[in-house]
């Protein structure tokens, strides 16, 4: 906790002397995530992915908060890796709204004007996502306190609108596609990944801590919802041309897998860290991805790299998505899914097409050099499970034990 309020503190420090030299916010932020990647294990990934959201802003450095941004996105990590630490359900909830908050403005973020249209067509919806979210949250746990099933149940469905509203997942993805492609390239690459970790790690940990009998069968509203917003998500990309609205709908579907890996928190200790640990190596690649493919639309990269993105994203072994996907669907075989096992792999089988159109889009004859170094290293990171990842499985063992 004194690490998080000093880290806080210096992001503050930082943002402020932005406006005599965005260098300095540059430098301190730089520096703060350097230190944190001493913390090991999956905060040394967090911290990496940040490491590259930062890097990748200096592409539109002229903004109107040059500087600013910086620090924004080190407090949205400096958060993220504290939801790994805490248990504590209030703890929880300001982390929700300390990663929430920021995208609200660094959506706008452009070279010249502030995009204003985009960024109150998001906030608006994040807004709404923050309220349902917080009252689910609430309503849940008290419905768990007094043992009040009813209470119980609307609360779970609340929280699950807050979480669908505010990371995209069908039905309530209908921002996505539209903010995307409106919002500056590398401005989307920091809500579509780092931002993505938080409302994912504060739902699953408030669902752990609250289980009860309940809680097996109402997961199946969690499991037919995971199934829509994959067949939303796939469907969409496939019918459209856009490369920034391809990947509005692949995040889409990407929250839809990671979703489908919820209905295994009520399983055996095995299943729950492999469920766990799918979830989190498909968050790592819709965020390394997005990140990388934002870049690529921004400013090129090579062919070979996007290849590479595109690959991961339908799940070609070694690469990270193969596992993250692997591991969802071994959680959900053995918890007696195997229907939602089966459209994983479908949806998987349906996405092909549109990726390797990514790639054809997305090329350029000279990429940038920041953009294409941005990309090029984000396609590097998906071959972290070139070996099959069970230390991935016994770091998550150790953080949700």
């Amino acid at each position: 906790m004194i690490y998080l309020l000093l880290s806080l503190l210096i992001l503050t420090f930082a943002g402020i002397l932005s406006y005599k030299d965005y260098r300095i916010s540059l430098i301190l932020s730089f520096l703060l995530l350097f230190v944190s990647l001493e913390l090991g294990g999956i905060s040394m990934l967090i911290c990496f992915l940040a490491l590259l959201n930062i890097l990748s802003l200096v592409a539109i450095r002229r903004n109107q908060i040059s500087g600013v941004d910086y620090a924004m996105v080190g407090l949205m990590t400096i958060a993220t890796i504290y939801s790994f630490i805490t248990s504590d359900i209030a703890e929880l909830l300001a982390l929700f709204v300390v990663v929430s908050v920021p995208t609200y403005l660094i959506i706008m973020v452009d070279e010249g004007k502030l995009n204003v249209d985009t960024g109150i067509k998001y906030i608006a919806f994040m807004v709404i996502a923050t309220v349902l979210f917080i009252i689910g949250a609430v309503v849940l746990y008290l419905g768990y306190g007094y043992q009040n099933s009813a209470l119980y149940f609307f609360g779970l469905v609340l929280l699950l609108m807050g979480l669908a509203l505010e990371v995209g997942i069908a039905p309530l993805h209908e921002w996505v596609p539209d903010v995307f492609a409106n919002a500056n390239p590398i401005s989307v690459s920091i809500i579509a990944s780092i931002a993505k970790f938080v409302p994912f790690i504060v739902a699953l940990k408030i669902l752990m801590i609250t289980a009860t009998e309940l809680t097996s069968s109402a997961l199946l509203i969690f499991a037919v919802v995971s199934a829509i917003s994959m067949f939303a998500g796939n469907i969409g990309a496939l019918t459209t041309q856009n490369p920034a609205r391809i990947l509005g709908y692949s995040t889409v579907a990407n929250m839809g897998y990671i979703l489908a890996a919820f209905v295994a928190i009520t399983a055996s200790k095995d299943l729950v860290y492999y469920a766990i640990a799918g979830a989190l190596l498909q968050l790592f690649v819709n965020a390394f991805g997005k990140v990388g493919f934002f870049n690529a639309i921004k400013g090129g990269t090579w062919t070979a790299s996007s290849y590479i993105l595109s690959f991961s994203f339908i799940g070609l072994p070694p690469l990270m998505g193969f596992w993250g996907k692997f591991f969802i669907i071994y959680a959900l075989v053995f918890s007696n899914y195997l229907w939602l096992a089966i459209l994983l792999v479908l949806n998987s089988a349906i996405s092909v097409p549109y990726y390797l159109r990514l790639v054809r889009v997305t090329k350029v004859n000279v990429p940038n050099m920041l953009t294409n170094t941005v990309a090029s290293i984000t396609a590097i990171v998906m071959f972290i499970t070139l070996f099959p990842p069970t230390w991935f499985v016994d770091l998550v063992a150790e953080v949700f034990k």
